[in-house]
């Protein structure tokens, strides 16, 4: 058995702030929107992605509370404001201007661990022109890195079925990256991680016993084996494939007993090894110790062992790179401004061949049949007008400047399975296809 500690934890403690984490022209756009008097011209912006990456069925919303905490840290403080005045980046009035910054506007999303499909306004964010387009670098950063690692995990725990995922991909990403892939991934169902950060920070439950590096440490296996199992007991996962794995395993069941946990094999053929190892363990009366397998797994590794007498993946570099997909290409587009701080909003929208927006504030509606099945995203200018059994898809995330849309991350968890289960069945293959909820657009007119 892999050893797993969760807890819960307080709120992230983000240190000098996430003000500077942000492309230099957003703050050329405000100190030139400053200087022109369109800065407090009231705008909406949403966040979507023109598709999904090739092939896939759907996307995963991850990153929303790692958002919330990012705005609610989004300050200006001494030290950045001499960095931005010193090196001639923005000039004295836009550094005043800065040194106040709070954001006080509105921000709605679809709620985590929700799908999402092609259009989909993940993300809505109301306020002067001046304070929402601040937050466009940190919302695609977030957003980008966290639904492409969720969206991946989410077809891997759907290929592992009802198996249990270990994210193990912290020496494959950057330090701070690795901890939002843990989180991304238990939102989509993996099960536990190995990176202590994201235990201590999220509340993720962790797991790992020890590497080859242990195995080779000592004189022989068999010492080795001896070390783990004096240390953490028979219910520990020994690694079985640093030279011969059919001795290794007749040793650890030698030393452990038939009430060994699990034994962990990272190389060969995964499939192979896994029946000649599951037909040991079961000659040796081990039949309850379950079989591990790690080493360059992604969906289609793990659907391909399907069959084999496997009971959990170790999954790491495919998982925190997206698998293919490092980035969910998702967008930050301006889609309705007013004319003066008080006017109407009226529609705006880009014409770029290739690369055009929909103007208009939009709603989302997820049409649900009498099945509980979803058959289509309702996007909508108008006031949204769902059925019986439909959803609405955007829940209030901050108001007036204030985070009112935390919440734990066992409810992101709950709600991607819930989210998941109400999809066809076309898309959970990981054949390619087109995405399994089509998205319909009703013009119902200019929101004010």
């Amino acid at each position: 058995m892999v050893h797993t500690v969760s807890r819960k934890v307080p709120l992230v403690d983000l240190g000098d702030g996430t003000a500077l984490l942000t492309d230099r022209y957003e703050l050329t756009m405000l100190q030139a929107a400053l200087r022109s008097g369109t800065a407090d011209r009231r705008a909406v912006f949403e966040v979507f992605a023109r598709s999904l990456p090739a092939g896939r069925r759907y996307g995963v919303v991850a990153g929303t509370g790692r958002l919330l905490d990012a705005i609610e840290a989004f300050r200006f403080g001494r030290a950045e404001l001499e960095y931005l005045t010193a090196d001639g980046i923005v000039d004295e009035p836009t550094a005043q201007w800065l040194e106040n910054y709070r954001f006080s506007g509105h921000v709605w999303g679809y709620s985590e661990g929700d799908c999402y499909f092609p259009e989909s306004p993940i993300l809505v964010v109301e306020g002067t022109f001046a304070e929402a387009v601040l937050l466009e670098t940190i919302a695609l950063s977030i957003l980008n890195h966290d639904c492409a690692v969720a969206s991946a995990a989410s077809r891997m725990a759907q290929a592992a079925q009802d198996r249990p995922l270990i994210e193990m991909g912290s020496r494959r990403t950057h330090e701070h990256a690795a901890v939002a892939s843990a989180r991304a991934a238990y939102i989509a169902g993996f099960a536990t991680t190995s990176n202590l950060e994201a235990g201590r920070r999220y509340g993720v439950p962790t797991a790992g016993t020890s590497a080859h590096s242990f195995t080779l440490l000592h004189d022989s296996e068999r010492h080795a084996f001896e070390a783990q199992l004096a240390s953490l007991g028979e219910s520990t996962t020994l690694l079985v494939d640093t030279y011969d794995v059919e001795r290794a395993v007749r040793t650890a069941v030698e030393l452990a007993g038939p009430s060994l946990g699990a034994v962990r094999i990272d190389s060969g053929d995964l499939g192979v090894m896994a029946r000649s190892v599951r037909d040991q363990l079961d000659s040796l009366g081990a039949h309850d110790t379950r079989i591990v397998v790690t080493g360059d797994l992604d969906e289609y590794g793990i659907a391909a062992l399907a069959a084999a007498p496997v009971n959990g993946y170790g999954v790491g570099t495919s998982l925190v790179t997206g698998s293919g997909a490092p980035t969910a290409s998702l967008v930050y587009k301006l889609v309705a401004r007013s004319d003066t701080p008080s006017a109407p909003m009226r529609p705006v929208a880009k014409r770029s061949p290739g690369k055009p927006s929909r103007g208009g504030r939009k709603a989302a509606v997820r049409r649900i049949d009498g099945r509980g099945t979803a058959y289509a995203e309702m996007v909508t200018t108008g006031e949204p007008a769902p059925g019986p059994n439909d959803r609405v898809l955007l829940a209030p995330l901050v108001r007036d400047g204030e985070i009112v849309g935390r919440e734990p991350l066992q409810a992101a968890r709950e709600r991607h399975a819930a989210s998941i289960a109400e999809l066809p069945p076309t898309a959970l293959q990981l054949s390619k296809g087109e995405p399994a909820v089509p998205t319909e657009f009703i013009d119902g007119g200019p929101r004010h």
